[in-house]
């Protein structure tokens, strides 16, 4: 198979050529790591590259699962492999190495799936943009070099989109599926909390926001990635509703006439670009057109100030976590250079924060679930742009300068629509159903109950095939 061919493909179409012996694991390695070779410098995607070893592994790989052995893409976010070190994007957490593989990373493997590197990351993954001096510079998005791809999955964003694989890890405490995915032209999905394993290590991140997943090109990936690594892991501290045998068969299935509200407004009055705007109307059309119902609605009062203040003190005490753990490990004080500005100050924040006002955080984002759980009774379906404006310039959002409340509230004027359901729970999507003018994409998001990402997968399906995505690879140039 030759690279042109494969980047062209999604990962069920590899494994399919791989059952019918038509191509080898060896081979698909060898077409991921030229074509990460040639696109990933321009677009600064990778770090931790281990391509002889990888091919390696590869060479000796019996294939498995619905994926067979296909080449994959960990993000730098600390889940950890004994074969990777990972940084958190942090000069002070850099070359952090394991001794035994997360439970979500050994689902990966068994499902097929060959890590070969890591991508890039925001330090600490705090960030809707992947500008983390620990990597040298920006993280391009391969549709425009001068704009972000996105954060904190950035790197696993622009690789996906770039063709270098069709699949790839991510994790979303804030939009950090949801905000590269629609930054890059993706397909991303944010699984309700507890339906992914986040042990042996933790049982939740971010005060229960946090989780991983993957973005892909295909939507049907992302179902047979969620079918092979979903699933209570003894010991977790949360349990997602009862899946369906198979998300993946489900896609299969016409969903049932569907009740959806549709935002175009978003909380506080914050604008929205108007390029967003129509690309959830054109969504909401494309559903009207499936035969679904379709009405106007706007976001239930969530007290949005007060969540994003909740939400920065829960990552404020994560960064205290982060550093004090590490300075304990290496005996060691912090260096004026160890953490960018922002979360320097975001650290000495968190040393101040009471933890009543912690608990109060975390009890801030249970409410909000019971609001957004009300909201939804009648509807099956919120749909909404995926980000109030269209992908970032890079240095718009930087974390070199500036108090750490400050950024946290210029965040959430554009990932506005993505947190307030990671403190819900609920599963949400971002599609890239419309591309402008100047070739970038826009996002929209599907969010759905708590527990129903069968409604939100079988939705995505059906607006995939009405307008089609998945044949459009970016191949950056260098700037």
């Amino acid at each position: 198979m030759r690279d042109t061919e494969y980047q062209l493909l999604d990962g069920l179409a590899l494994a399919d050529l791989l059952a019918r012996r038509e191509v080898s694991a060896e081979n698909l390695m060898a077409c991921a790591i030229k074509l990460a070779q040639e696109r990933a410098p321009a677009l600064n995607a990778l770090c931790y590259e281990r391509f002889d070893e990888s091919m390696d592994v590869a060479r000796d790989w019996q294939p498995k699962g619905p994926f067979g052995a296909i080449p994959f893409l960990l993000k730098d976010s600390g889940l950890a492999h004994k074969r990777f070190p990972s940084s958190l994007g942090s000069r002070l957490l850099n070359d952090t190495s394991y001794t035994r593989n997360a439970t979500l990373t050994e689902r990966f493997e068994a499902a097929g799936l060959i890590p070969f590197a890591r991508t890039t990351v925001p330090e600490f993954c705090m960030a809707p943009t992947t500008e983390a001096a620990r990597n040298g510079g920006p993280t391009r998005n391969p549709w425009d070099l001068t704009r972000s791809s996105g954060g904190s999955s950035g790197g696993a964003a622009a690789a996906v989109a770039a063709g270098i694989v069709p699949l790839a890890h991510g994790s979303d405490g804030g939009g950090s599926i949801r905000i590269p995915a629609a930054s890059c032209g993706v397909y991303g999905l944010k699984v309700s909390r507890g339906r992914i394993p986040m042990g042996p290590f933790r049982g939740e991140g971010w005060g229960g926001l946090a989780t991983d997943g993957v973005l892909s090109r295909s939507v049907r990936d992302t179902a047979a990635a969620l079918d092979a690594v979903a699933g209570y892991e003894p010991g977790a501290p949360y349990a997602a509703p009862q899946a369906p045998d198979s998300y993946l068969k489900l896609l299969s299935e016409a969903p049932r006439r569907l009740r959806i509200v549709m935002w175009r407004s978003a909380w506080n009055g914050i604008a929205v670009a108007p390029e967003c705007v129509a690309a959830v109307e054109r969504a909401a059309a494309l559903c009207r057109e499936l035969g679904h119902d379709v009405v106007d609605g706007a976001p239930p009062d969530i007290e949005y100030e007060a969540f994003v203040l909740a939400h920065a003190n829960v990552l404020a005490g994560n960064i205290v976590l982060s550093v004090d753990t590490r300075l304990g490990l290496t005996r060691q004080s912090l260096r004026d250079d160890d953490l960018e500005p922002v979360l320097r100050q975001g650290y000495e924040y968190g040393k101040t924060l009471p933890a009543a006002q912690y608990i109060g955080s975390v009890n801030r984002f249970h409410a909000i679930g019971r609001i957004l759980d009300t909201y939804m009774e009648g509807y099956d379906a919120i749909l909404s742009p995926s980000l109030t404006q269209l992908p970032l310039k890079l240095g718009e959002l930087s974390t070199a300068q500036g108090s750490f409340l400050d950024f946290r509230r210029k965040v959430s004027t554009y990932g506005t629509f993505s947190a307030a359901f990671n403190a819900s729970g609920q599963p949400a999507a971002s599609l890239p159903l419309v591309w402008t003018d100047a070739g970038l994409p826009v996002g929209v998001q599907i969010a759905g109950r708590y527990g129903r990402e069968d409604i939100v997968l079988a939705l995505s399906a059906q607006l995939e095939t009405a307008q089609p995505w998945a044949g459009r690879i970016a191949v950056p140039r260098a700037i």
